[in-house]
């Protein structure tokens, strides 16, 4: 039997998480409009930048616990990396599903809602109360996946 395209989708997300250079979560996103792929991106280090298994982790170092003090990481989230290659690339995402493979943290939030991304699927949750009001603040529709998302 055919996957359902949120199915689809998702395995996508999971497929592009595997590049993912982040020795904590690897994470994946696809920014989708009209049953189209405009943009993927995974976690990890902006290009030209040694990854953090050459350096080390910054927030292992610092013992930062997950969800807390994002700016301390060498490294830039799934989301950010879909919205910047889709900015790089010219392509407008207004309207977009995103389907990831984890919850947005507040950073990323706040981008997909100013980006005009429209609803976001994921698969695992993530430690971001605010995160999540403010989704529901600006209609963004923000529902967990219903299928496999080992």
């Amino acid at each position: 039997m055919r996957p359902s395209w949120d199915e689809y989708f998702m395995q996508i997300a999971k497929l592009v998480a595997s590049r993912s250079t982040c020795m904590r979560r690897q994470v994946g996103a696809v920014l989708v409009k009209d049953r189209n792929i405009l943009a993927t991106g995974y976690n990890g280090v902006p290009s030209g930048i040694r990854h953090c298994a050459e350096v080390g982790c910054l927030r292992e170092q610092l013992q930062v616990p997950s969800g807390e003090r994002h700016e301390l990481c060498r490294g830039l989230h799934a989301e950010q990396n879909a919205i910047i290659q889709a900015a790089k690339h010219g392509v407008n995402i207004d309207d977009a599903t995103l389907y990831c493979t984890d919850s947005p943290c507040i950073i990323c939030s706040k981008m997909l809602i100013n980006a005009g991304v429209r609803k976001v699927t994921f698969c695992r949750g993530y430690p971001d109360q605010l995160s999540l009001e403010m989704m529901a603040e600006a209609g963004v529709a923000l529902t967990e996946f219903a299928g496999e998302c080992e």
